[in-house]
């Protein structure tokens, strides 16, 4: 039986029974990709080749193109002279996230919210029951993980792969700046709305389940979309900032005092000071 949540980083993904081949660059970039779904890798994480090399025990140009695979899913990023790194989306690229997986998962309700089977309905609800162990367990890796694999879940549920694998880059994008305006309260209460929508499906009521989608994307959406972005340098200006007035003042004092007189190598052959100023 294959290992759900966190866990699943090494194995399969909890909905699925496919185990990944090791030495492809798809299984390296889908292992980021969880990886960032459990916050395990923050924006701005830097993908190292040769250790991503040395990891997988695959060359750098199976890594290379893993990486390729990621950037060109707008996961990460390349600077020539400074190698590879998670994205760091803005909160303009969140919500235009947010806004595309609201289009994509309601309309797959609309669209098969009424044919799940009873072994998808059981699925969705250990899923849940799993979500709600990782938060009261206060498990930040597991719970992040489970979160955004539910949208994913639910996709695979509904037969569709090809959505799923867009709901999974999706969902990693606005994980990243999840990591950083997400609270544990938060957290639980996404946990309780994806409960909600599966009691929903398990009514057959698939109009209520996409009025809840609806809501609860939207609301997750306002929570993680804030007015100003954090600031990346924040540890590093306030360690930098001026010294106050009087510190400045006695450091100055200090200098003065505990500078080394400068010796001259020549006498200077114009005087400093011009003899009409005497």
């Amino acid at each position: 039986m294959p290992r759900s949540g966190a866990q699943a980083l090494y194995t399969t993904n909890p909905c699925t029974n496919r185990v990944p081949d090791l030495n492809k660059p798809q299984h390296i970039a889908d292992r980021i990709v969880d990886s960032i779904l459990a916050r395990k890798l923050a924006p701005g994480a830097r993908l190292g080749e040769q250790p991503l090399a040395d990891l997988f025990g695959v060359s750098r140009t199976i890594v290379r193109e893993a990486l390729a695979r990621l950037a060109a899913r707008g996961m990460v990023e390349v600077n020539s002279r400074r190698g590879w790194f998670v994205v760091q989306p803005s909160p303009e690229d969140a919500r235009d996230a947010f806004a595309a997986r609201q289009v994509i998962e309601v309309g797959l309700l609309q669209a098969s919210g009424d044919r799940l089977d009873a072994a998808a309905l059981r699925r969705l609800q250990k899923h849940v029951a799993q979500e709600r162990a990782a938060v009261r367990a206060a498990d930040a890796g597991e719970r992040s993980f489970l979160l955004g694999d539910f949208h994913v879940c639910l996709a695979e549920c509904a037969g569709n792969t090809t959505l799923a694998d867009i709901l999974r880059d999706l969902t990693a994008r606005t994980t990243l700046i999840a990591t950083l305006y997400q609270s544990p309260h938060e957290a639980a209460a996404s946990c309780e709305e994806h409960a909600e929508i599966v009691a929903a499906l398990e009514r057959g009521d698939a109009p209520l389940a996409v009025e809840l989608m609806r809501r609860h994307i939207a609301g997750v959406a306002a929570h993680l979309s804030p007015d100003t972005p954090a600031d990346p340098l924040a540890s590093l200006r306030t360690a930098l900032a001026p010294v106050g007035p009087s510190a400045q003042a006695l450091h100055t004092t200090v200098a003065k005092k505990t500078a080394p007189r400068k010796r001259r190598l020549f006498t200077p052959l114009i005087p400093t000071t011009s003899p009409l100023e005497k």
